[in-house]
């Protein structure tokens, strides 16, 4: 099956730094498999959240990326990954990272996101997180009060209930949702 069967018009523009294939995954509603290999940069940036962006707006809004044959990623890149769960997290869906490499999940914590995804060893533990781990919309009572380190600083924070609110150490701006994933501003 190619990728535009999977989404219309998926592979109407190619980059050759970066290779995406997309798989549907069966027993999960609304759930895809994007296999990246290559890299990430300024350059490329725009045609990765061009593409992904074209596979949300198909309505797969549960995002897997398997990015074992992604061997860097700038801080643009990263930047994407965050746009895609800013545009997926409104319609209850999520992104999971799968075998990320060691030297790009360096770049991940070096800005302090790596918590900000949900990153998994294997493809079935992804599956799995959809099939069971996903907190429904207006659930997640039971997270709070919740106790984190700020992505920036590592000061130990707790949020009693889901929303936004500053670090107390570098005044950074967070927000805390339902399911107890915490976000810059």
């Amino acid at each position: 099956m190619n990728n535009n069967e999977v989404v219309s018009g998926f592979d109407d523009e190619k980059d050759d730094s970066l290779k995406i294939r997309l798989q549907r995954v069966d027993d999960v509603e609304n759930c895809l498999f994007l296999f990246l290999t290559g890299y990430i940069d300024t350059y490329n940036s725009n045609f990765f959240q061009k593409r992904v962006s074209k596979a949300i707006d198909a309505g797969f809004t549960r995002i897997i990326f398997q990015c074992s044959g992604l061997n860097y990623v700038s801080s643009t890149g990263i930047g994407s990954f965050t746009a895609f769960l800013k545009q997926v997290k409104p319609k209850g869906g999520d992104i999971v990272l799968l075998e990320i490499q060691p030297k790009v999940y360096e770049v991940f914590q070096l800005l302090g996101f790596s918590q900000f995804f949900n990153i998994k060893d294997t493809a079935e533990d992804a599956v799995k997180f959809y099939k069971g781990g996903a907190v429904a919309e207006g659930a997640g009572a039971e997270l709070f009060p919740k106790t984190f380190g700020c992505p920036i600083c590592s000061k130990k924070l707790r949020a009693a209930r889901p929303g936004r609110f500053r670090c107390s150490e570098c005044k950074t701006i967070l927000a805390i949702d339902n399911g107890g994933q915490v976000f810059l501003g």
